[in-house]
């Protein structure tokens, strides 16, 4: 998210990222700090941190990488990881089927 690698080093498919609203912006408002952060501030952060992901231009992108390559943590493509775990399982019961 706060990438400052030089444009070589970039793994192949991740160019996308250099294009996101959240580039320059510190990761911790993408990624809880740690397992002690209360309801209420974890539900301000991740508010803030979707609002910064609405008018992304690459927010397809960033939510396909992470449902694609499962991302446990922080907010990727507007959605939290409880969001992606509740999508994940709801396509899971729908192949069930």
């Amino acid at each position: 998210m706060n990438i400052t690698e030089h444009p070589s080093d970039r793994p192949p498919g991740w160019d996308w990222r250099h294009e996101g609203s959240c580039r320059g912006t510190d990761t911790d408002m993408f990624f809880t700090p740690d397992d002690r952060e209360q309801r209420t501030i974890r539900a301000r952060r991740e508010r803030r941190a979707k609002q910064i992901c609405q008018d992304c231009p690459v927010l397809p992108q960033c939510r396909k990488h992470a449902l694609t390559a499962a991302e446990r943590y922080g907010i990727w493509g507007g959605m939290s990881e409880t969001e992606r775990a509740r999508l994940g399982r709801r396509h899971t019961q729908r192949l069930a089927r």
